[in-house]
C-alpha cells in the first residue's frame, strides 16, 4: 500500500481510502470481514459522513473500532454540511458543531483525523466557517480539514482568509476525479475536477482525494455504447469522449497485462499532485485489483493519451 501525507494529520493516509455510503448495522459481521481485510492490505483510512446511510454508516465504523480496539491504527474522515431536507444551510456554528458532535457519537470516538465540508454555502462568509473549523481544531474534535465540492474560487478564498488572519485553512480538497468525465452531476451540489480545478491542483499541490475514481464501474466492461439498461450511467458517462478513453485503458491495460479498471485507477494515481482513490470496493477480489491499480507507473504522455490530449 502507498500512503501520502495531509498537513495536520499526524498518520499517514493510504492511497486507497474504504468509501463507506452503504453500511447497514444488519450486516456488521460481513463489513467487518471486509473492513479486517482492507486494513490486511495496508489500507487504514475510511470515509463516511453524518448522512450516510441516516447515520448507520458511523454507527456501524464506531462499533467496528470497539469490536476491534483498532482507533489508533485507523485515519477517520468524515464530512458534514449539506444542506438539511428543506434545503437550509448547515453551514453555520451552530448546525455544523451539531453534526460534527453527532458524527463523534455515532463513531464513538473523541476527535476525527479528517472533516470535510460535504457542501458550501456561498451566502456564508468564508471567515465565518473557517472559524466554526479552527474551533474544533482547538477542542480536539477534528485534526484537519478540507472541502468536498467546492470551487477552487472558494477554496482559494478560504486559504487567503485563512493566512491573513492566522487561521488553519484547508489541507485537502475531496470532488470526484476519473478518467471518465461526467456530463452532468451523478447528484445535485458535486463537483468534478474541471480542467480549472485540475490546473489548481498542479499549481498548489493541495493533496485530492477523489471519490468515485472509478466513474461507478464505467471500465468494467459491464458497460458498453448499445447497453442502455442503467439511466444514471446513460445520463452521466455515455458520450463519444468517455468510449474513447475507454478503448485507449482497454489497449493500455492489454500491453501492461492488467485490467481495463486498474489502467483507469491508475490514471487518478498518476497525477502531477497527491491524490488518493476513494473505492466502493465490497469482495476481497474487488480490493485486490484496487492495490493493483496503485502500483501500476504512468508516464505523464500515457497520462495525456488516457485523456486523450494527444
Amino acid at each position: 500500500m502507498q500512503y501520502i501525507s495531509i498537513k495536520g494529520c499526524s498518520k499517514p493516509i493510504s492511497r486507497l481510502i474504504k468509501g463507506t455510503d452503504y453500511l447497514l448495522l444488519s450486516e456488521f459481521q460481513q463489513i467487518s470481514e471486509h473492513l479486517d481485510e482492507f486494513m490486511e492490505l495496508g489500507g487504514n483510512t475510511i470515509d463516511t459522513a453524518h448522512i450516510y446511510t441516516d447515520g448507520e454508516s458511523e454507527q456501524v465504523i464506531g462499533k467496528y473500532i470497539q469490536s476491534r480496539n483498532n482507533r489508533d491504527s485507523l485515519v477517520i474522515m468524515s464530512k458534514g454540511g449539506i444542506p438539511d431536507k428543506d434545503g437550509n444551510s448547515t453551514l453555520g456554528h451552530d448546525a455544523l458543531s451539531e453534526q460534527i458532535k453527532c458524527s463523534l457519537d455515532r463513531l464513538q470516538t473523541s476527535y476525527l483525523d479528517m472533516y470535510a465540508l460535504h457542501r458550501d454555502d456561498t451566502d456564508l462568509h468564508v471567515g465565518q466557517i473557517l472559524e466554526t473549523m479552527n474551533k474544533h481544531m482547538a477542542l480536539g474534535h477534528i485534526n484537519t480539514f478540507g472541502a468536498s465540492n467546492w470551487t477552487t474560487t472558494r477554496m482559494a478564498e478560504a486559504n487567503e482568509y485563512a493566512e491573513k488572519h492566522g487561521l488553519v485553512g484547508f489541507a485537502f480538497n475531496s470532488p470526484n476525479l476519473s478518467l471518465a468525465r461526467p456530463q452532468e452531476p451523478f447528484w445535485g451540489g458535486v463537483l468534478e475536477a474541471d480542467d480549472e480545478m485540475r490546473q489548481w491542483h498542479d499549481e498548489t499541490k493541495l493533496p485530492l482525494l477523489s471519490w468515485s475514481p472509478l466513474a461507478r464501474g464505467f471500465f468494467t466492461g459491464k458497460y458498453t455504447p448499445e447497453v442502455h439498461t442503467d439511466e444514471d450511467m446513460v445520463r452521466v458517462f455515455y458520450n463519444g469522449s468517455n468510449w474513447g478513453k475507454y478503448e485507449r485503458a482497454s489497449q493500455l491495460a492489454s500491453s501492461k497485462g492488467v485490467s481495463t479498471i486498474e489502467i483507469a485507477l491508475a490514471f487518478v494515481m498518476n497525477q502531477s499532485y497527491p491524490t488518493c482513490a476513494i473505492i466502493g470496493a465490497r469482495s476481497k477480489v474487488e480490493l485486490d485489483s484496487c492495490l493493483v491499480g496503485t502500483t501500476i507507473q504512468l508516464t505523464p504522455s500515457e497520462v495525456d493519451w488516457l485523456n486523450l490530449v494527444e
